[in-house]
């Protein structure tokens, strides 16, 4: 299992909902931690909490559905001169149910694409080369298993073209130590998820944390969070490796 302490994590969409309970479960391991929100202020709660458990660990802003945006906060993270070893794709935008799906807006896969797909893309190709230089790095993309819902079009679709992206990239890294991977937290209670839905964003740990921990080389994979539910860490990734 990866020993993570005093190393460094960027988590997008750290200011709530799972990337929060994430940061904090990262902070436990003693990661340092690049937390991402849309605005700074979202994140200055969530900051003071992981700093309290001993590690470092800075926040920027940007809007991922401006690639301006986040290539400057790409940038800005450059000048830090960390090596970040883990890469956390959390943050996604999950925009209006349309009960008339026949007439489902073109904005809808536009604003869909951009923040679920194409920010995400961005930050892999800008850290990828990084970590394949120096043998080490561990990228893990959060997707959905949303399905035959019309009504998400837009969702469900950059969902769709995101693990298509990571599956067939991981293609080229397998067997290197260089892994991308991808979780399926399940339907949560956050503000993306809605209050009906059956999960506790508490139960999507250890399992969204899960791919960061590996040792087995393997990419390109779907890792369902609620199947490691009230595991605790070793006991997750014994199961992964064995599975």
């Amino acid at each position: 299992m990866i020993n993570v302490k005093g190393k460094w994590a960027l988590i997008t969409g750290a200011s709530r909902g799972i990337g929060r309970e994430l940061s904090l479960f990262m902070a436990k391991q003693g990661c340092n931690l690049i937390l991402h929100s849309r605005k700074l202020d979202n994140t200055t709660e969530v900051l003071a909490a992981v700093k309290a458990l001993g590690v470092e660990a800075i926040a920027f802003e940007a809007e991922l559905s401006d690639n301006h945006s986040v290539k400057s906060m790409l940038s800005d993270i450059d000048k830090l001169e960390h090596e970040i070893d883990f890469v956390f794709n959390n943050a996604g935008v999950q925009i209006a149910y349309r009960n008339d799906y026949y007439t489902t807006p073109i904005s809808d896969f536009d604003i869909s694409f951009q923040i679920n797909f194409i920010a995400i893309t961005t930050i892999c190709y800008h850290f990828l080369p990084k970590m394949i230089e120096k043998g080490f790095g561990r990228i893990i993309n959060t997707t959905s298993g949303i399905e035959n819902e019309p009504e998400q079009a837009g969702y469900s679709a950059s969902k769709a073209a995101l693990d298509k992206y990571t599956i067939d990239l991981g293609s080229k890294l397998n067997g290197t130590n260089v892994m991308i991977n991808l979780v399926d937290p399940g339907w949560c209670r956050t503000d993306l998820g809605g209050p009906q839905a059956p999960n506790d964003v508490k139960s999507t740990l250890p399992g969204v944390a899960l791919p960061a921990f590996l040792e087995d080389q393997i990419s390109g994979r779907i890792f369902r969070v609620q199947t490691y539910k009230d595991m605790t860490l070793k006991e997750a990734v014994d199961l992964a490796e064995t599975h």
